[in-house]
This record gives structure tokens, sequence and C-alpha cells, in this order.
């Protein structure tokens, strides 16, 4: 393969790819634009296409072509390879035959998913039965140009409508993610009765769906492609990340991304005008996450209730904000509601959210404080020990003293006293937190499981249940 890179390098016209992302002007012999890895005002960012390199005098930052699409794009090296090759017109030569095998694989799985795209776009625009799915969209505010720019889709309610269309192997269909072959033998779409919202890689090319039930289906609300296909990693992935990257990167002095849990908030951010955001697929976030955004951002903003993943989540940002060198935020949304409707019912306080936001430090011990009694000294003392267990998550001593401070100016305790508590492993929390998390557990709390004979009729009732919660699982194996 070291002499397809080779031939890759040489075909490369390394000022047309970096064009794609920086308005370049041609000085003398070389290609001048403002640098797009730091904010600048003047160009300091230089291309020499005799030579295939870049070099930028203020960032220092330089490579040639497979460098600059490993940075923007966020690809490994052999991706950036495989990236330009097919700019290029050149197939690569792998190495060994696994690697051959694997590469031929992924581009079948490419082809049948952006054909699978395009059936099921066209279905949502024009098929009949897909008149309902058209109506809840509009309510929901997508119109038509929306619809278009998400490449949004519909499943139709039947068993095999898109393997049929596709046409491919049993292997193929379940590689992609696509479909698989039930208990009869007969392959089966994954997706049934949904509206589909394409989900992309960095480089933009569908690799899954998640699929959406109607308001009055049975079943779970969402259903995401398996992880099971050669194209999809849902603890890897970030929906929108290719319609974003480019907006992280002006934004502000560092970057900023927005993050959040839903397709729909995306969409709601570049109604706004904030296309930097993205969600997460069905999945809390993760390092994979965190490791793909510092490559466009160091401001990362939770436009989600950051705070009802616990203690153990919130160590793992505090953790991640010092090994990655980035500053966690959470944006000031209004109680309740979440951006994709905020988008519509208020624009501007979406934006005010995001510009508002919170450190996400400072957000936790506001939720501490506002759920506190202040009443009484004891009161006092019990949220300042709930705030003491916040502050313990993060390890840097330095931001640590600072709310600490806070802490002891709201409860009127002295700093000294606090900072010796700190890090008593004895320190739990108080009565108060316990009474305001209690009915919480209390509803997780599972069931005892019921000795003895399971009578007929709650088989029975249990195998309705079933149908109705996994109806697209279960129902193969009734169909006649």
């Amino acid at each position: 393969m070291d002499d397809d890179i080779v031939k890759v390098r040489e075909a490369t016209d390394i000022v047309r790819i970096i064009s794609e992302h920086v308005a370049l002007k041609r000085v003398g012999r070389r290609w001048s634009g403002l640098c797009p890895f730091h904010n600048e005002r003047s160009p300091s960012f230089s291309v020499n296409p005799e030579l295939g390199l870049y070099h930028c005098f203020g960032c220092k930052e330089s490579g040639d072509a497979i460098s600059f699409v490993r940075q923007t794009q966020g690809l490994d090296f052999v991706s950036a390879v495989e990236f330009l090759a097919g700019k290029a017109g050149i197939t690569l030569r792998y190495d060994s035959k696994q690697q051959g095998e694997q590469s031929s694989k992924k581009k079948r799985a490419f082809a049948l998913v952006e054909k699978a795209l395009d059936f099921y776009h066209d279905r949502l625009l024009s098929a009949p039965d897909a008149g309902p799915a058209r109506g809840y969209l509009k309510s929901r505010g997508y119109d038509g140009d929306l619809v278009r720019l998400f490449k949004l889709g519909w499943a139709p309610d039947d068993w095999d409508t898109l393997a049929k269309h596709l046409g491919a192997s049993d292997r193929d269909l379940k590689d992609a993610g696509l479909g698989f072959v039930n208990r009869r033998g007969r392959q089966q779409d994954f997706h049934r009765n949904r509206i589909l919202f394409p989900i992309f890689d960095i480089q933009g090319r569908p690799i899954a769906f998640g699929g959406r039930k109607m308001p009055d289906d049975e079943g779970p609300k969402y259903r995401n492609t398996s992880d099971e296909c050669v194209l999809y990693d849902k603890s890897r992935t970030l929906y929108g990340l290719h319609w974003a990257k480019e907006d992280m990167v002006r934004a502000r002095d560092n970057g900023e991304a927005i993050i959040c849990e839903g397709y729909t908030d995306v969409h709601g951010f570049h109604q706004v005008g904030m296309p930097r955001a993205v969600a997460t697929c069905g999945t809390a976030l993760t390092e994979e996450h965190v490791k793909q955004l510092t490559k466009f951002a160091h401001r990362l903003v939770l436009a989600f209730d950051a705070d009802e993943a616990g203690q153990s989540a919130a160590e793992r940002i505090h953790q991640w904000e010092q090994s990655h060198g980035i500053d966690v935020v959470v944006a000031n949304l209004p109680e309740g509601q979440d951006p994709g409707d905020l988008a519509r019912s208020d624009p501007d306080r979406l934006r005010e959210a995001v510009e508002q936001a919170l450190p996400f430090m400072q957000f936790r011990l506001n939720r501490v404080f506002g759920a506190g009694d202040f009443s009484t000294p004891e009161s006092q003392a019990r949220v300042a020990q709930d705030a003491l267990l916040v502050i313990r998550a993060n390890t840097n001593d330095l931001v640590r003293d600072k709310y600490i401070m806070q802490v002891a100016d709201r409860c009127g305790v002295d700093p000294g006293r606090l900072r010796t508590m700190i890090d008593d492993p004895n320190l739990k929390p108080s009565g108060d937190d316990r009474r305001r998390r209690e009915p919480a557990q209390a509803a997780e709390k599972p069931r005892r499981r019921r000795r003895g004979p399971v009578r007929s009729e709650d088989r029975d009732t249990n195998a309705i249940r079933l149908l109705i919660a996994e109806h697209d699982r279960m129902a193969p194996l009734l169909a006649p």
C-alpha cells in the first residue's frame, strides 16, 4: 500500500482540497488564506502546490493533503488516504487479504445504505402511505425544505419492501444494517412504519438510520440501526457532525460544539442559525465522542439536563476537561423545554441559552443551592455538605478552591473547614439530599419475583405485552 500512498499524494491537488474549507487567494507561486485551525483576521496560512504542503505562520500547523484531511475531517491515516484515493480515482491495494475483504465489505455496505437513503427519502416525499408521516412532520415545524435538507425518510409498514428493492445478499443486507433473515428464512427490513433520520459519518456518507415511531404506535419511540453492521458504532458516532464541524471551528476563539440528546434538537439549532450542534445516537456521551469534538472545538455546550446521569458521569466530565483541555458548559435552557421545541416557540431564547451557558460545576452547584434550605444553621450545613460532594468530583485544586469560597459565602461556613472536609472519605450525602432522591430510587426499585408456577393467563398476558413492546422483532414469528 506504500506505493499507493505515494500515488495518492502525487495525484491530489492540495489547493483544491484545502479550498473546500478555506478561501484561498493566489500570491505569487503560493496560495494564502485564513487559517482553518485557529481564529485570525489577517491571513497567515500558506499553501505550496509545488511541494504539496501547507503551513500556518500563526499556529505553526503544517503538513500535506493527508494530514489536512485528517485534521479537518477527524479521520485516521488509512481513512484519510482512502478518502483522497476516492477523489483521485485510485484503487488501493491492501497489504493483506483480510484488509482487502474488509474494505470491499464496507464499500458494498456504503452503496446499499446510499441506495436505501434515496428509497426512504423518495417514499416520504411522495408515497401515499407516508401521508400521516408528512402530516406529523408538518405539525412539528418540518416543511419540505427541512425534510430535503436533512434527507428524512419513511419506512413503509411492510415486511420486505426495502429488501426487495435492494436485491442484496443476506450477508450484505445484514452488514449494512438494513435487514436480516427471519426464522422463516426470508429477508426482512430492519425499519418498518417509522420516520427515518439518516445518520452520516464525518465525511457525509450515510451509515445508519434512526427510526421514530408514529405518535399512536406501540413500541420504543426510537429504534436505531444495530451496532452489528460494519459501518455504524453508536459509541463513536455523533449525529450531524459532518454538518456542524465547519461552524464549530468558526465559533468563538477556540471553537464551540453544542451537544444534544436528539436529532430534532440538532435541527432546531440549525433553524436558529447555530449549525454547530450534534447529538449522541441513543447513548450517553463517551470519551470517543469527546475526542472527535476536540479536533474542532474546545468549548462543549451540553444542551440537555446534564445532572441526570449522576456523580460518576460528572467525574468523567471533569476528567475529560483536564485530560483534553476543554471547557464543558451547560446551556441555560428553560425547565421542561428541549431545543427542538424552543427553536419553534422562542428562537431568541434558545440562542441566549447557549450564550449564557454555565460552567458544568457551577450548573451542578446551582442545583444544590436551588434545592437547599438555608433557614437554619443545621440546614445550611447540610447544603454545604452536598455542595462539597459536587466539588469533589473535580480533582483540580485551584478550581475546587474557587467553588469552596462560593459555598462558604452562601452557607456561612468557614472555608478552611470546608477545605479540610472535602477529601474526607466519610463525607456522605446529607439527609436532605437522600430525601430528594428517594422518590426516583423507589420508582427504579425492581419488583420481587413471584415464586411458584406461572399461570396460563399470565403467560398469555406476557406474550401480548412482548408483542406490543417488540412488535418489529416478534411479529415475523407470528406471520402466516
